[in-house]
């Protein structure tokens, strides 16, 4: 009998702490009870019953959001009522459901938005107080309830709204690189959640919940395989659990994406060539075209890399990128699909920069693309560096338009342990003045169209979803995710705020959590710079799986490969000189950009060493010689990591114990791993500078041979 009662109790036990466990599984969208009571009961008389306008799949699923936020976040089981007989009623449907009283009272903001945009705001009806959520689409709508849910979790007052919100960006996207076999190029959090063996039959639910947490911030596409693609895809079989995918989403106004390799007529069709100028081949990917909409009518279109680390492209046949996009874009045309062509392009045979390839490439050919192309730029010139300057070619194409490529995942800034908020990368990019039509002319106004009045508008984030349970290997990583996804909605949001809102919607609304895991936040970025590439530096990450330091690497077949063709560090300096005398990589950017960066004295020290070659005693504007600077770089990233683990290590009050441990696990990877790169890449380049460290700096504890035996055969995502 005792032996069964301390069973029992252990049961309990086990039952009570699996209760308060929480894997990450829910993201942002974690609709947690408010403790507040007085805040509590202020909503609950403010929302007494949720009223639906219509009965379409979209609005099934914005009832049922609600009704999930709603119960979780004020311990009520919501139902649904006429909008007659209750005041303080949440109605919600598009503008065609819409009482004329009610219509009439909300004419001047249904002006105001596009077909994604929504309204909430609050109103009297027949002498009632309501809350209206509206749109001029189903879509619409279900944005407007994720914004409505988004207040409550934030503990955002909802007594007087007056919310009007449009995407400044049309193709909002999640490019997955993801492969057939489960495998993801560059992913570091498990498998592939695309199970394909088992689609199109099986539905996981893991599909539902990935539309869900999209929507929530707007994204409106999905690219589901990977750019080095694999020609099957484009099979019937395939096409089948594509389309089964796409009915997944479609409630949730996410369009489904195909990456095209742009030698399948060849490999899966039985042609002889891929030449975009022969008969045969346009006629193969025509049919192709209509084969794909006759199964999913809204399927969005193509992503294309060519010509790219060896990937087929229209150069194989001395085409251009001009006739290989416009080729599939005429294929796509008559069904609204588009094609996103991207520019990330670089040859073994241009020896000269790496840097200059994608400009050379295709700003000669601005106006020559159809208008449903979009040419997919990299936020910088090189490879999703933790720093680079804007890419030159943004501002430069006024008559094409330029989609962003940020990478989420995290190829070369630490993988899914270290905990780096991208937004504040992305925000950097984005607020960059190109120059390219005066003072103003930010990034950001290229990306929405503004700066050239283009209405084909896109930006797109390179995946770190995975089939971890938490989805991105690192709870502190959803963050940029949900960043992304803002970002793309609009680009002119602060990443502070982004911060802000993802630390309430995830963990706490406590002001004593909030405020010291933000500063960590919107300083990791700048850390990772600091002890992985500072002044500039880039591109010195080991080989392949571009896992720790690894700048003394110069054995591989192509040039641009080596980190030394980056940094280029001897006796003299240190640093890439891209300016007049170098390789004339500064004249593709505007005038006033250029000059800025080709003067040693007004280029930005944060971009120093990626313009020009620099001698170790260059006095800085600190008064530190570069040597001193560069070490001293390397430490202050160590101590921001630091930082970072005893500010989260005193925030176990506020956090569940499973993510307060994993949190805590993995930025002590991160500290030891920020170290790792410190000693190393200070003991290489100190053979060059022959300097002491300065004052300041930890000295290694093991030697730079130590560090270049380190072998990772299976590092993860390569």
């Amino acid at each position: 009998m005792l032996k069964r009662k301390s069973l029992l109790l252990l049961l309990i036990i086990f039952v009570c702490i699996k209760g308060f466990a929480n894997d990450g599984y829910k993201l942002w969208l974690q609709y947690n009870y408010i403790k507040n009571e007085t805040l509590r009961n202020t909503y609950k008389l403010q929302i007494k019953n949720l009223n639906p306008l219509g009965d379409s799949e979209t609005i099934k699923v914005a009832l049922n959001e609600l009704q999930l936020g709603l119960n979780g976040m004020l311990g009520e089981a919501y139902a649904t009522n006429s909008i007659t007989t209750k005041e303080y009623n949440l109605i919600f449907g598009s503008k065609t459901h819409l009482a004329q009283d009610i219509s009439i009272q909300l004419a001047n903001e249904f002006n105001q938005i596009n077909d994604e945009g929504f309204i909430i705001k609050s109103i009297f009806l027949k002498g009632k107080k309501q809350i209206v959520i509206t749109a001029k689409t189903d879509i619409g709508v279900l944005y407007g309830v994720y914004h409505f849910l988004k207040l409550l979790q934030t503990n955002t007052s909802i007594e007087k709204l007056t919310i009007v919100e449009s995407p400044k960006i049309k193709v909002r996207t999640l490019n997955h690189w993801d492969n057939l076999d489960r495998t993801v190029e560059r992913g570091y959090s498990g498998a592939s959640i695309w199970d394909w063996h088992r689609l199109p039959d099986y539905i996981d639910q893991r599909y539902i919940d990935y539309a869900r947490a999209n929507a929530s911030i707007g994204i409106n596409g999905t690219v589901l395989n990977n750019v080095n693609a694999n020609a099957l895809i484009l099979t019937p079989p395939y096409l089948e659990k594509v389309k089964a995918l796409s009915e997944v989403f479609r409630p949730y106004g996410i369009k489904v994406y195909l990456t095209a390799r742009f030698s399948a007529p060849i490999e899966i069709g039985g042609l002889k060539t891929a030449d975009p100028y022969d008969a045969d081949v346009i006629k193969w990917w025509q049919d192709k075209a209509a084969e794909i909409y006759n199964l999913i009518p809204d399927f969005g279109g193509l992503l294309v890399k060519a010509n790219s680390e060896g990937q087929p492209g229209p150069q194989n046949y001395d085409r251009n990128h001009v006739d290989g996009a416009n080729m599939l874009a005429s294929a796509l045309e008559s069904f609204g699909g588009i094609v996103m062509w991207r520019a990330f392009v670089y040859s073994e045979h241009d020896t000269t920069d790496r840097a200059k390839q994608a400009y050379s490439e295709f700003v000669p050919y601005d106006g020559q693309f159809k208008d449903n192309v979009l040419v997919q730029v990299k936020n910088g010139a090189i490879d999703f560096q933790p720093r680079e300057p804007f890419h030159p070619m943004f501002g430069a194409m006024p008559k094409t338009p330029l989609m962003m490529e940020f990478q989420i995942t995290q190829e070369y800034l630490g993988f899914s342990t270290h905990s780096i908020f991208l937004p504040k990368l992305y925000e950097e990019t984005l607020k960059t003045d190109t120059y390219r039509k005066g003072k103003g002319s930010i990034v950001a106004k290229d990306i929405d169209g503004s700066l050239n009045d283009k209405t084909l508008t896109g930006m797109a984030g390179v995946s770190n979803i995975g089939s971890d349970i938490n989805w991105t290997g690192n709870v502190m990583l959803q963050a940029n995710w949900y960043g992304f996804g803002r970002l793309a909605w609009n680009p002119y949001l602060s990443s502070e705020d982004i911060a802000d809102e993802w630390l309430r919607m995830t963990f706490s609304n406590e002001e004593n959590f909030v405020k010291p895991i933000k500063q960590i936040m919107l300083a990791s970025r700048e850390a990772v710079v600091n002890y992985m590439t500072p002044f500039g530096l880039h591109h010195i990450m080991d080989t392949g799986h571009h896992y720790g330091p690894g700048p003394w690497v110069s054995n591989l077949s192509r040039p641009e490969w080596n980190p030394v063709y980056y940094h280029k560090a001897d006796k003299q300096g240190i640093g890439f000189n891209r300016t007049a005398t170098g390789s004339h990589a500064t004249e593709q950017y505007a005038p006033e950009v250029a000059n800025m960066f080709n003067n040693i004295e007004t280029c930005p020290e944060k971009d120093l060493l990626w313009f020009h070659h620099v001698p170790w005693d260059y006095k800085l504007k600190d008064g530190n010689t570069l040597w001193d600077g560069m070490a001293l770089k390397y430490q202050e990233g160590v101590n921001q990591v630091e930082t970072m683990v005893k500010t989260w290590n005193t925030m176990k009050p506020y956090v569940d114990a499973q993510r307060f441990r994993e949190i805590q696990t993995l930025l002590n990877i991160q500290y030891k791993e920020a170290t790792w790169w410190r000693d190393a890449c200070l003991l290489y380049f100190q053979q060059f500078s022959e300097k002491p460290l300065p004052k300041g700096v930890e000295k290694p504890t093991k030697t730079l041979e130590y560090f270049q035996s380190l072998k990772f055969p299976f590092a993860p995502g390569n």
